[in-house]
């Protein structure tokens, strides 16, 4: 073979090509959209070999870039545009691309057949020069020209390395996205800008520590109603930053109002207070006056003296001693938030610049789990509880909200409880897992405006003494043009459910995320209208925000549930690489990892959320072949390996 090779011309070797792959690529981006971004990582139009082919695809990119159509009639258009129509065929040949099509998740395997036939053109393409090179150049040159030849083979020949991009670790889900804090309206954005410079703490801290105080003051007293439902206005918010990242300071800085409207409501009430129970005790002595009445009368009297003592014993049980208002708790057992929320209307909040509540929910103090409180609370239901020996507690409507930090340790051993996972309390949570700044911290950062930090504490001041008042929760509306997008944002997060896409296994999480967004564009509300909020409805502009911050905090629940470890999918894909680098595998079938692991997968089926994952953290590609003609299963789906797992 070598010797055939030496005789052979180069100029006569057939120039490789697909054009069959280069026509099915095409046809199915413009039948299937939805596989454009993943054809345009892996090909350029310069792999096309059809120049033709080539202007077509930047057609049909530039097309999706702009979320315009990507039909036969819109790519025809563009190109007439761009005056290539004509060269490309025009309307026929596209609808001949289009007979060409082949399914969505096929075009993968289409893409990479056409990048290696570049591949090889270009490897080709390299030694043609250098054969044409070695004719005419010097002798004293040949060295440097040698270098430069494989330099140029050694890129021709890297193609498909140089296509993988580096693989997301599955311990961090990727660049978690920086806290929008454009998003907060006035005082707030401004407070919590400030208060992370003067502190020299992530934005993301202050940032979700601002939803946390917003949810305790609306929770339980402010609704958003959406398109055919509810969601009550609070939110579960868990800060994950390591010991030293001055989370007390920052927390005492975000809820000292809060404390100070708490003293407030307390002094304020504790007349009423004094009063309900001066008369209470009166009653109660009345009433019991009347008992002993009645258990001394005469038979003759016995039955109005025993209906006298009644009326006054249901005389003093109707007189309510308020209870002394309470705004939040630290850490309190479950049966004490229990009982605090049942006693203020079943709104409570948890607070806490550390995350003991979670060791708590797990049976620190009782033995085992107990999540019923904040099942309930989060969803705005009902409550009964029945205790042995205990006053029964009824919740008409239980709102919770949680605003805690914790360690990554902490988070991290949420997964060895199965409860939290399988009865969906981490699927509540929003996260936030800002990058650290120990280490490049300011030594003289700009000091917080006092005239910025009165305003702050006033705002939430009043928005919690003013919403405490409210004799009636009230329900918040969109407008229009709000519930449009809405709409819009619930077809797109279905979309992310689908295998191979972002949500795919995190759907427990991802299916409260349109709720999550709802609550806090109500809570984004009421902030930027405090005082004339409660009578005009959401715009769409406030949802916007809403959806920047849902957008915020997906991207952290993919890295916090990566480093939980709770996530099945990940505990798979982690079986799975160890699997595929002990072997060395660079492409299989999933039917052949199930000798090797079969105590842990049992059929095909079982592989596929772990094979999903690794597919969205760039270890894997998944091509499928394209159906055989006549009867027959389906040929199985190839998985090629990301070469950067072995270097």
């Amino acid at each position: 073979m070598t010797e055939t090779f030496h005789n052979q011309d180069l100029t006569e070797i057939r120039t490789p090509h697909d054009t069959d792959a280069e026509q099915i690529v095409l046809g199915t981006m413009m039948m299937y959209p939805s596989c454009i971004d993943q054809v345009r990582e892996m090909l350029d139009a310069e792999a096309f070999y059809e120049v033709r082919h080539g202007y077509i695809f930047d057609a049909i990119c530039d097309l999706a870039t702009a979320g315009s159509p990507v039909n036969p009639a819109a790519v025809r258009q563009e190109l007439l545009h761009e005056g290539l129509a004509q060269r490309v065929g025009d309307a026929p040949y596209l609808h001949t691309l289009i007979a060409r099509a082949a399914i969505g998740a096929q075009a993968s395997y289409w893409a990479e057949r056409i990048q290696e036939a570049a591949t090889r053109r270009g490897i080709l393409a390299a030694a043609q020069r250098l054969a044409t090179a070695i004719g005419v150049t010097a002798p004293e040159d040949l060295t440097e020209l040698l270098r430069i030849a494989m330099a140029e083979l050694r890129t021709a020949a890297a193609g498909p390395m140089s296509r993988w991009p580096e693989p997301i670790p599955l311990n961090s889900a990727r660049v978690v996205p920086g806290f929008p804090i454009w998003t907060l309206p006035g005082v707030w954005g401004e407070y919590v800008a400030a208060l992370a410079e003067s502190t020299q703490t992530p934005v993301d801290l202050p940032g979700s520590l601002a939803l946390a105080i917003l949810s305790t003051a609306c929770a339980g007293r402010i609704w958003v109603r959406a398109n055919g439902w509810t969601e009550p206005g609070c939110l579960y918010l868990t800060m994950v930053l390591e010991p030293g990242s001055r989370k007390s300071e920052v927390f005492g800085a975000m809820t000292a109002p809060i404390r100070a409207a708490e003293t407030h409501l307390v002094d304020s009430s504790e007349a009423t207070r004094i009063e309900a129970q001066i008369a209470k005790s009166v009653a109660e002595a009345d009433a019991a006056k009347a008992a002993a009445k009645a258990a001394s009368a005469d038979r003759d009297n016995r039955d109005t003296a025993i209906a006298e003592a009644a009326d006054a014993q249901a005389a003093a049980d109707k007189i309510t001693v308020p209870e002394e208002p309470t705004l939040f708790t630290a850490n309190a057992t479950v049966e004490a938030l229990t009982s605090l929320a049942a006693k203020h209307g079943g709104k409570m909040a948890v607070l806490a610049p550390e995350g003991k509540i979670f060791s708590i929910l797990a049976g620190l103090y009782s033995g085992k789990a107990d999540l019923e409180v904040l099942l309930s609370g989060h969803a705005g239901e009902g409550m009964r509880i029945d205790r042995t020996g205990r006053t029964r507690e009824r919740i008409a409507h239980v709102t919770i909200t949680v605003g805690v930090c914790i360690q990554p340790g902490v988070l991290t051993r949420l997964g060895d409880n199965e409860q939290f996972r399988d009865e969906g309390l981490l699927a509540r949570i929003l996260y936030s897992m800002p990058p650290s700044l120990i280490g490049w911290r300011k030594e003289e950062p700009d000091p917080m405006p006092a005239a910025l930090a009165d305003a702050y504490h006033k705002e939430v001041y009043d928005m919690v003494v003013s919403l405490f008042a409210l004799d009636e929760p009230i329900t918040l509306h969109f407008t229009d043009d709000a519930l449009r997008d809405i709409v819009k944002l619930q077809a797109e997060t279905e979309r992310r459910f689908r295998p191979g896409e972002d949500l795919a296994h995190l759907r427990d999480w991802g299916g409260k995320l349109v709720g999550a967004i709802v609550r806090i564009a109500g809570l984004l509300h009421i902030a930027k209208h405090l005082r004339d909020g409660y009578g005009r409805p959401i715009e769409a502009d406030t949802l916007a925000k809403a959806i920047e911050l849902g957008q915020y905090y997906t991207g952290h629940a993919q890295a916090a549930f990566d480093l939980i470890g709770a996530d099945p999918a990940v505990r798979d894909a982690r079986t799975i690489l160890e699997w595929i680098t002990r072997n060395e595998r660079s492409s299989f079938k999933a039917r052949d990892i199930l000798p090797d692991l079969r105590g842990r997968f049992r059929t095909v089926t079982d592989l596929e959320r772990g094979l999903k994952l690794l597919e969205t953290h760039g270890y894997l590609r998944s091509t499928a072949p394209a159906r055989r003609p006549g009867p027959g299963r389906t040929p199985a789906a190839v998985y090629e390996v990301n070469p950067h797992l072995f270097l």
